[in-house]
């Protein structure tokens, strides 16, 4: 068939033409905005999964909800090792900009302005007293002052409150509310966690409209209880899994119908197989699928022959590419894993990893935590390790090093 008309979109966030199996999340989130909009108390909301079930297309879904109902929002990518600084600076900015025009006293949100400026510009300062740079300071571009006394104690929990409790009450002035989007939370380094954390425990107290919506990797939460002890009940979790099958097969079939195309049952059958209702993989075998397929139906020997196809294309781009930035020490581990865990990737414990190695369990701790930090795989629960892609177990088994 046509390969211009393909409407399948694997891509690493990319929203999929259908987003099937998440009504009950973005309901779920409206809930939210209408109860802050109310001035009813409401929870932060936290996003969990593995790779590839669609965490970062749901966040970006929720930021939209938010958008179309007249809020402020930002968004940030954390990254290993980057202070939260300069982007809940931009975030908080963005977020400011949209609400701004709407405000009756431009004075009081350029004194909020001012304050994002100084939040940033305290970033300048290393730990050490030493100061960054000209390169390497950050501006927000901010035509305004610095404010002097708010958020620039260099205490980074002490200036997100101050900071975050400003910008809420920008929102709060024209009826709004203001929404910081985070992804790959797991990322953020452990003082800037508790931050986060602190911050949203004084912004419920205060009745503040403003929240955080996470999403991260199954150990998202561990990493923010091993912060505070009360963030389980500052957040709403909410676990991504892959599709239902009734939803994996809307994903394939609305964008095959709007172009005139159906599949036969027993190919529905042979995707959703293949694809074990993840659904980064339903368009990847969608895609390719559509493409072999030389008329409309689709039927179980198109998927058949596309199936090697779209498995090449992930073991290249999706599995190979992890695969490829971790060393041979941690490709030795993830193999013992894989081998342990067998093809459905099972987590195992890291003392039977260290058995089938060989190895004393402390000789293979620096292996394990820089996996972790490559996000490669996480601590499933205390002595257990696990994948964070799914299928990465069934990929080393076909492809021993």
């Amino acid at each position: 068939m046509d390969p211009v008309r393909n409407p399948y979109a694997p891509g690493a966030g990319q929203r999929p033409p259908e987003l099937a199996g998440r009504d009950d999340e973005l309901q779920a989130f409206d809930v939210v905005l209408e109860r802050i909009a109310r001035g009813r108390p409401e929870r932060s909301l936290v996003l969990t999964g593995l790779r590839g079930v669609g965490k970062t297309v749901l966040l970006n879904q929720l930021r939209s909800a938010a958008i179309t109902r007249g809020w402020g929002t930002g968004k940030i990518e954390a990254r290993p090792e980057q202070s939260l600084r300069r982007p809940i600076s931009s975030a908080l900015h963005m977020a400011l900009r949209e609400l701004g025009p709407r405000h009756g006293d431009q004075e009081s949100v350029a004194e909020v302005l001012g304050v994002v400026k100084a939040f940033a510009q305290r970033g300048w300062v290393g730990s050490d007293g030493t100061v960054a740079k000209v390169r390497d300071r950050w501006q927000p571009g901010i035509d305004v002052p610095a404010a002097t006394g708010r958020a620039d104690s260099g205490d980074m929990e002490i200036d997100l409150v101050e900071l975050l409790s400003d910008a809420a009450g920008v929102a709060a002035d024209i009826g709004s509310g203001i929404a910081l989007f985070i992804d790959e939370m797991q990322d953020i380094q452990p003082d800037d966690v508790s931050a986060i954390c602190a911050a949203c425990h004084e912004l419920s107290q205060q009745g503040a409209p403003l929240i955080v919506v996470g999403a991260g990797l199954p150990h998202l939460p561990a990493v923010l209880s091993a912060s505070k002890s009360y963030s389980e009940r500052l957040f709403r979790y909410l676990r991504i899994d892959r599709l239902e099958r009734a939803a994996a097969d809307r994903a394939l079939l609305a964008p095959a119908e709007r172009e005139d195309v159906t599949f036969e049952p027993a190919a529905l059958d042979a995707l959703y197989e293949a694809a074990d209702g993840y659904p980064y993989f339903v368009q990847a075998y969608g895609k390719v699928t559509w493409d072999v397929a030389a008329s409309s139906p689709i039927t179980a020997a198109d998927v058949a022959m596309a199936a090697p196809v779209a498995e090449a294309e992930l073991a290249v781009g999706f599995f190979g590419s992890r695969y490829d930035r971790a060393t041979p020490a941690e490709r030795e581990y993830m193999h013992a894993m894989a081998e342990l865990g067998g093809p459905g990737g099972a987590a195992v414990a890291t003392s039977e990893v260290a058995v089938s190695l060989g190895r004393k369990p402390a000789s293979l701790s620096p292996a394990r935590d820089s996996l972790i930090k490559k996000g490669l795989v996480y601590s499933a629960e205390r002595g257990q390790i696990a994948f964070t892609v799914p299928h990465f177990g069934r990929y080393l088994l076909r492809h021993p090093d």
